[in-house]
């Protein structure tokens, strides 16, 4: 395929590429062979043998070609509850309406159902690759990736683990450690058959829900895992005041330290919110080179803090965004890229208007559209290793193409029209998706 357009692709977390009217030639295996400007010799050629062979797509004067987004943290089984009790506090939120809901997903049907409106509903959203949360029982998470499969979403996996039972429900935890650690090994083993059948490949990853919900023998069990099979790792860190003081009361010992003491932190681990690290954590971050999701707008009913996304840039950690449905309302990229634009601008000035300026706010700086739309894309593909995120040679053609829905009064910049995109695009203005050079959506 040839794609002819304009494109926007980050550089890095504070400059963003514009190609105009490129050629953008994509080969059989999914990869960006070439990208070509039209002073270039072969520019006009390439063009129309592309256009003879029916494998041009040419963009429109309004289309623009954007990089397709990462979503670092999503619980699947909780697509049915987006939107709701969001004003509960965390423990009624999770005891009352979150996991009765993970409970249902031991009926395959119910499941196939959710799942397949899910990745449907992200695909359309721009979202190419997905790092999902899915369920303690792996009836539901066989679905989950079955459905994946289907729609080629490039989808890592994770079976929950969650056994300690004095932090989760009778009816949904595992039995106990060892039925933990055998879910988890039957779920690497059931996406390795399905592999042999994708056409985009999935990734098993190794989930302890959160360090309260795991007993210490599963907690090893799955470093132990993680290191025998060579998988990615995702759970949650430093959350909230509750996660950040279970661990200081039970472990005597800060969540990221818990977590690596368990071989649970390393450069495949993404570790979801941190609202509450510290330096000390940001330094054993650094150290054993893991990456952080940020889950800007879950991170407003239930995060205790805003995490200083500016700070973390400047440090050598990988960051991406992620929607953490359903403490996050929302399954766009881009409304989550624009509430961490204005949870940065609150953290810089300040909420309490009863303080004065000087003592208000952070003074930190904040965040930019260039800034929201690295995290979207080259912060993700890092996080999970992934050759992906950029219009560039050698990455994997995951892609999406959006029109701008503004009418323009006076002729824009490239650097205007970009930051429109960023702050007005919705589902609506995206016409086409692929994954892998598959187009899975338009």
């Amino acid at each position: 395929m040839v794609i002819k357009g304009s494109f926007y692709s980050a550089e890095t977390p504070d400059e963003i590429q514009y190609g105009r009217q490129r050629l953008v030639v994509i080969d059989q295996a999914g990869y960006i062979k070439a990208i070509i400007a039209p002073q270039e010799a072969d520019y006009q050629t390439i063009w129309q043998q592309a256009a003879r062979s029916d494998s041009l797509l040419e963009l429109r004067a309004d289309q623009i070609l954007l990089p397709g987004f990462i979503d670092l943290h999503i619980h699947a089984p909780q697509w049915p509850n987006a939107g709701l009790a969001l004003d509960q506090p965390l423990a009624e939120w999770l005891n009352i309406y979150t996991f009765p809901l993970e409970a249902k997903y031991q009926d395959a049907h119910w499941a196939r159902q959710v799942y397949r409106d899910l990745v449907k509903e992200l695909l359309a959203q721009g979202t190419t690759t997905a790092l999902y949360f899915g369920g303690v029982d792996n009836t539901g998470n066989f679905e989950l990736a079955k459905a994946c499969c289907h729609y080629q979403q490039r989808g890592f996996i994770g079976k929950v683990a969650m056994d300690n039972p004095e932090q989760t429900p009778a009816n949904y935890r595992d039995a106990n450690s060892a039925a933990a650690l055998q879910g988890t090994e039957d779920f690497i083993k059931f996406i390795a058959d399905l592999n042999h059948q994708a056409a985009v490949q999935l990734t098993p990853v190794i989930t302890p829900r959160f360090v309260p919900s795991c007993t210490a023998e599963t907690l090893a069990g799955l470093g132990k895992l993680a290191q025998k099979y060579a998988l990615p790792i995702q759970s949650h860190c430093s959350e909230s005041d509750w996660e950040d003081n279970y661990a200081l009361e039970h472990f005597q010992k800060r969540d990221a330290a818990v977590l690596d003491q368990f071989g649970l932190l390393t450069q495949r681990s993404v570790m979801a919110h941190g609202t509450l690290l510290n330096d000390t954590d940001y330094q054993l971050f650094i150290q054993r080179q893991a990456a952080l999701a940020h889950c800007p707008i879950s991170n407003v009913y239930f995060g205790n803090a805003v995490l200083p996304v500016t700070h973390i840039l400047h440090q050598p950690i990988k960051v991406g965004l992620g929607t953490d449905i359903s403490g996050g309302y929302s399954p766009s990229i881009y409304q989550n890229i624009r509430q961490a634009l204005i949870s940065s601008r609150q953290l810089h000035d300040g909420v309490d208007g009863h303080l004065a300026p000087s003592q208000r706010g952070t003074g930190s700086s904040v965040l930019t559209a260039a800034n929201g739309f690295y995290l979207a894309t080259v912060g993700g593909a890092r996080s999970l290793q992934l050759p992906t995120g950029q219009i560039k040679v050698g990455q994997l053609a995951d892609l999406q193409i959006v029109h701008q829905n503004w009418t323009s009064t006076a002729q824009l910049t490239p650097q205007q029209i970009f930051e429109k995109l960023i702050y007005q695009t919705d589902k609506n203005n995206i016409d086409q998706v692929l994954v892998q050079g598959i187009i899975v959506k338009g």
